[in-house]
């Protein structure tokens, strides 16, 4: 007997291909039967009619920030409920382990930085399986956390003791069950880092047979040369590389997500994925240059030259070597998320100057001022580019967001809605517009990244499977969270389940989730 059928479902079972009328059984863990057209399906101690829904397997979210996620709430509902039944952390080099950058990481999750401290990787993911959280999570090592550990906020390249243990703890890392490294080019410590680094670290890695993920360092003016660093570090340290929410930021760049498509297509084992929005979302500082870190903005600003210096970085960049998030994009089309007063949240930046009777680039500083955390969405990108990134096939879909709910620590925040919206949205707005069929956006969602990522017998629905899936209604499925109001689950997405169990219903049911670590 199965423990559950599934049936009267179209089945689209995360290849590609057609979907099909047909029904499937689980038993214990995994797919057990799969069964075309109206087969009798064996007897099941529990049955669900779909009713004409799609079943298809559980999406696969391999750009989260909810690294602490599970720790602070395990039930993870906004992955949940957008019918994510793994996720990857650890990205954008940011990781709990080594403990020097928990602190940042912690403040991600809603004011418990400080409490949460690892004296290993493979603690870090005992503590998660701990937690025992509602979804699958599966982790990468922050290059960041790494360099803030062995050499603070030094500005220079590691001497050869540094690097040494550096690659050590990459090493000790990924011997933990770290599926690899990741990369934050565009923050503080990773900006401070050179490509040799990256590349004698990463090759650590590709011993283990881990993945490249990296926030490359620039993705407006510099978006190409960053891009081409990313494929050297693969060619050089021989591992397969994967660049981080592919976009073109700013309208230095719009309309050129064909050259940026052809670019990762003519390089040797590199893919992308994408949030589907024509927004950023970040913390503030990164606005800033290397030689301007936020915690000492106060006696930078206080000198004349160096204010003059920095203003014209922050709204212009700096050649080769800093690129301006501003520059392209303008101050009002750059937005509060969050910060300590709440009374800026979701007014763009220039808006706030204009309250203050300052120029927007000064009101940017104050805030950072007041409150070096302050988080900002960037509305820097072009529909068009979205929905060309978004069609091509061998481009995934991640939602760079984090798990949270609407009465947790961030409800009162104007969050980007990719943190609750992202996977379907694809499938209802982007599905239903032509920009992708159904059958691609779920490969792109579900077999794609998990064979990628090396998230073996997940993503597919086919016996003999991890029984990870989701049933939606294709007709009513849609994000419902906006930028004015982005606390809002999803509609249309029906049932989850996780590793055999029901995770979602309509309500919560089981918490099944498993710590994926690498090679098992």
């Amino acid at each position: 007997m199965l423990d559950l059928t599934i049936t009267g479902a179209f089945v689209v079972d995360g290849s590609g291909m057609s979907g099909f009328l047909g029904s499937v059984g689980v038993l214990g863990d995994r797919v057990a039967w799969i069964g075309h057209g109206t087969a009798a399906a064996p007897e099941a101690v529990r049955t669900v009619e779909a009713g004409g829904r799609v079943l298809a397997p559980g999406f696969v979210d391999v750009h989260t920030h909810s690294d602490l996620g599970p720790l602070v709430d395990p039930w993870m509902p906004s992955t949940l409920r957008q019918g994510v039944t793994s996720v990857v952390v650890g990205n954008c080099g940011a990781s709990p382990w080594p403990a020097a950058g928990a602190d940042e990481v912690a403040a991600d999750v809603g004011g418990k930085a400080g409490t949460f401290l690892f004296d290993s990787f493979g603690a870090y993911l005992d503590g998660l399986e701990t937690a025992g959280p509602a979804v699958n999570v599966a982790a990468l090592v922050g290059h960041g956390a790494v360099r803030l550990e062995t050499m603070g906020l030094e500005r220079r390249p590691p001497d050869d003791e540094e690097l040494t243990t550096m690659r050590r703890l990459v090493r000790e890392a990924v011997s933990d069950g770290a599926i690899g490294m990741s990369t934050g080019l565009i923050y503080v410590p990773g900006m401070h880092s050179a490509t040799d680094e990256i590349v004698a670290l990463a090759e650590e890695v590709a011993a283990r047979h881990g993945i490249y993920a990296s926030h490359i360092r620039g993705e407006g003016e510099h978006l190409f040369r960053s891009v081409d660093e990313a494929i050297e570090v693969g060619r050089r340290a021989g591992l397969r590389v994967h660049v981080s929410h592919l976009k073109c930021e700013s309208d230095l760049v719009w309309g050129r997500a064909p050259d940026l498509l052809q670019r990762l297509h003519g390089a040797d084992d590199v893919t992308g994925d994408q949030y589907p929005y024509a927004a950023w979302a970040s913390v503030m500082w990164a606005l800033l240059p290397e030689w301007a870190p936020v915690g000492e903005l106060p006696e930078i600003l206080a000198d004349a030259s160096a204010r003059e210096r920095l203003v014209s970085a922050v709204e212009e960049g700096e050649g080769d070597g800093f690129q301006s998030s501003v520059n392209g994009v303008g101050w009002d089309r750059i937005v509060i998320e969050s910060g300590s007063d709440g009374r800026w949240n979701g007014k763009s930046v220039e808006a706030v100057g204009e309250a203050l009777g300052m120029a927007p680039v000064d009101a940017c500083f104050r805030l950072l001022v007041e409150d070096p955390e302050t988080a900002c969405i960037g509305h820097a990108m072009h529909e068009d580019d979205v929905r060309s990134i978004l069609g091509d096939p061998t481009v995934m879909v991640a939602s760079d967001g984090a798990s949270m709910a609407p009465e947790g620590p961030l409800g009162g925040a104007a969050v980007h809605p990719r943190n609750y919206g992202t996977f379907p949205r694809v499938l209802g707005h982007y599905v239903r517009n032509g920009t992708v069929t159904l059958e691609s956006a779920v490969r792109k969602m579900t077999s794609l990244p998990a064979d990628r990522f090396g998230l073996r017998h997940r993503g597919h629905v086919v016996e003999g499977a991890f029984a990870d899936l989701v049933v939606f209604d294709p007709l009513t499925v849609e994000d419902r969270a906006t930028f004015t109001t982005p606390h809002e689950y999803p509609a249309g997405i029906d049932l989850v389940i996780v590793n055999g169990q029901i995770a979602w219903d309509g309500a919560p049911e089981e918490r099944a989730g498993r710590i994926l670590r690498r090679g098992a």
